[in-house]
């Protein structure tokens, strides 16, 4: 394996086509090519938890749910993520390398990436018409936070705790926190 540097630069064209080649997940920023970090156990063990639960009780609906390795296009040929996990239920969304169309997107937090779920990808995030609700899971201590658009197009946070259960109305699912934390330990 031949190693390479943090940041590549190159048109998303290029990117679209290289990226899927490579053994590691690469995210597209503005023409820079970005590694994306490992992950821990308990990250690990969350986002494959959120995905269960939503594959699950999504098997029978017009829904896909996809966990790490499917990509969102947030702006064609600048911005490509991979959220931990992202849920589409538009019958347009058909691309066999992308998301185009989420109607909710999960990421499970983790210090080196907080900062940007919080900041510069969420913001792109918001700019899906199609987007009802941005979950952030913290991995080091039980809680999650739930940003859903209102009838007014404003975004309003509810936060959660180990003992409560999260209703996520994109998807019309009840959730109780503590099966999202199964098998997670805490130091």
């Amino acid at each position: 394996m031949v190693a390479l540097p943090d940041r590549l630069s190159m048109s998303a064209e290029e990117y679209l086509a290289w990226e899927p080649t490579q053994e590691e997940r690469y995210e597209y920023w503005d023409g820079e090519v970005v590694a994306m970090s490992g992950s821990t156990r308990n990250h690990n063990r969350i986002s494959g938890n959120f995905f269960r639960i939503l594959d699950d009780a999504l098997v029978d609906r017009p829904c896909e749910v996809y966990i790490a390795d499917v990509k969102v296009q947030v702006e064609p040929g600048q911005k490509y993520f991979y959220p931990d996990v992202v849920v589409t239920c538009d019958e347009h969304d058909n691309d066999p390398q992308l998301v185009q169309f989420p109607s909710l997107i999960i990421e499970v937090l983790s210090p080196s990436t907080e900062a940007a779920d919080r900041g510069i990808k969420f913001a792109k995030y918001r700019q899906f018409s199609t987007l009802q609700e941005y979950v952030l899971v913290q991995v080091e201590q039980p809680g999650v936070e739930i940003f859903r658009r209102n009838q007014q197009g404003q975004w309003v946070l509810s936060e959660y705790g180990l003992g409560d259960s999260l209703q996520l109305e994109s998807v019309n699912l009840e959730i109780a926190i503590a099966d999202l934390y199964r098998q997670v330990q805490f130091s």
